[in-house]
């Protein structure tokens, strides 16, 4: 899904700035007439527009309306929208308001802003439309009916927006009775390619808990090369749909022969210069946050403005993170302990910097020193790494690379603050650390600013 998803969305935000854009220039016409190519070019409209149709789709994207998940729903999807052009007007306002010369006039602004807001919902209805159709979806066959052929289907059944649709599953009758209600059960015996032919499928998943005697590897051959069927091991169809590796199912072959493409091997020598630059730029910037957050925090309560605590990164090498004082300092007198929900260790102000991510900022200067990179699996502490390698041997795989700022995990999942939730992010760090890429880092830091605003996920 994670794939299919990144493209759904990539074309759902092209179709939305085409539109976009197309409604300003219609906008000019109805307003202007034949002096509108003349505004066009002659007095810049061509980025006014530009401007506004930018400024709208960033408050699209911070509104979730980009999130297929929730434009399925018809109220959910009202309310994002109206919100998002909320905001875009208060945002343009103050655009307008600063810089008087991007301003295009009130009548084009609003009607420019009707006529975005039209298409914007005309786009998402049809879009919400279209996944609520079977034959839009890719029809999928699991070969397979047992737990892990039910587990399979249950996580693209909690998905509704992953583009596929389960029609059946190839096996005997399963004693537990795990297998959901929306697929057919077809037997073993029964000729593989001919339910391929009748079914219609796409896709033919393979999901069998022993495969010893059982992988009618002809037939799925012939299926591949003939029929021109896809034929998907089940452990990369639910990465591809999770965005996360399981733990349970992983084997190590996986990782050794994924491959890593020369273009990322480029991206990575080029990461450190772009881990200075921004490092370098957020430390100044947020220079004046730092100093009010410390003045606060020295008001709120006795103690350092600043504490270091020691972190596993890159090759298990052990590093002093910098963090802004958000617990008390006498907070782990009892020892080390997990972060809770409402942590009474916590102090008021710490609360607060810890909702908004300020505590972090800090961090800047480990990056600059090369402990950490912007994006990566977060650093964890040596007591609680020691205590996941009993639980995991693949805990280790995290420390491959440095680790980072925000991440894979931080994105997709809430605060770990025990060993199983620990697990759950390994899982998402493992996805990242096998598919790193600059697009999924540019996904990563627009989830993150996202995040930061509306201060989800933290503790």
């Amino acid at each position: 899904m994670v794939t299919r998803s990144l493209s759904a969305t990539f074309s759902l935000l092209v179709m939305d700035a085409v539109f976009g854009y197309l409604c300003g220039i219609s906008t000019l016409y109805i307003r202007f007439g034949s002096y509108s190519s003349q505004i066009f070019m002659g007095e810049h409209g061509w980025f006014k527009i530009l401007l506004m149709t930018c400024v709208v789709l960033v408050s699209m994207y911070l509104c979730d309306l980009y999130e297929f998940n929730r434009i399925r729903h018809r109220v959910i999807m009202w309310v994002g929208i109206l919100q998002a052009f909320g905001l875009a007007s208060i945002t343009l306002a103050i655009i307008f308001y600063t810089l008087p010369h991007v301003f295009v006039g009130r009548g084009v602004f609003a009607i420019n802003l009707v006529t975005m807001l039209g298409a914007v919902t005309l786009l998402r209805a049809s879009k919400s439309w279209a996944s609520g159709q079977q034959g839009l979806s890719e029809r999928v066959l699991i070969l397979g009916a047992g737990r892990g052929a039910a587990a399979l289907a249950g996580e693209v059944l909690s998905r509704p927006n992953t583009g596929y649709e389960i029609i059946g599953f190839v096996g005997d009758e399963p004693e537990t009775g795990d297998l959901p209600q929306s697929g057919r059960l077809f037997k073993s015996s029964d000729d593989l390619e001919e339910i391929v032919r009748q079914q219609r499928v796409g896709r033919v998943v393979v999901a069998l808990d022993d495969r010893r005697g059982q992988l009618p590897l002809d037939q799925l051959l012939n299926l591949r090369l003939r029929d021109l069927v896809a034929v998907e091991e089940s452990s990369s169809f639910a990465e591809r749909i999770s965005g996360k590796i399981r733990i349970e199912t992983l084997r190590p072959a996986c990782l050794v022969f994924s491959g890593v493409p020369k273009r990322i091997r480029a991206y990575r020598r080029i990461r450190r210069i772009v881990d200075l630059v921004l490092a370098s730029a957020g430390l100044v910037i947020s220079l004046p946050i730092a100093a009010i957050t410390a003045l606060a925090i020295k008001l709120d309560s006795t103690g350092p403005v600043f504490y270091t605590q020691e972190r596993v990164g890159e090759h298990n090498a052990v590093f002093k993170i910098i963090k802004l004082r958000s617990m008390r300092t006498n907070a782990e007198e009892d020892g080390p302990a997990w972060a809770g929900v409402r942590d009474a260790r916590v102090t008021r102000v710490g609360a607060i910097i810890r909702k908004l991510r300020i505590d972090e900022l800090p961090q800047f200067v480990n990056i600059i020193r090369g402990d950490m990179s912007f994006i990566g699996p977060r650093p964890e502490r040596p007591v609680f790494v020691e205590q996941l390698h009993g639980y995991t041997p693949y805990y280790s795989q995290r420390h491959l690379i440095k680790p980072g700022l925000t991440g894979w995990a931080q994105v997709c999942y809430s605060y770990g603050a025990s060993v199983q939730e620990a697990i759950e992010k390994l899982e998402y760090d493992l996805y990242y650390i096998k598919n790193q890429s600059p697009l999924l880092d540019a996904i990563i830091l627009l989830e993150t600013i996202k995040i930061v605003l509306f201060g989800r996920g933290a503790r």
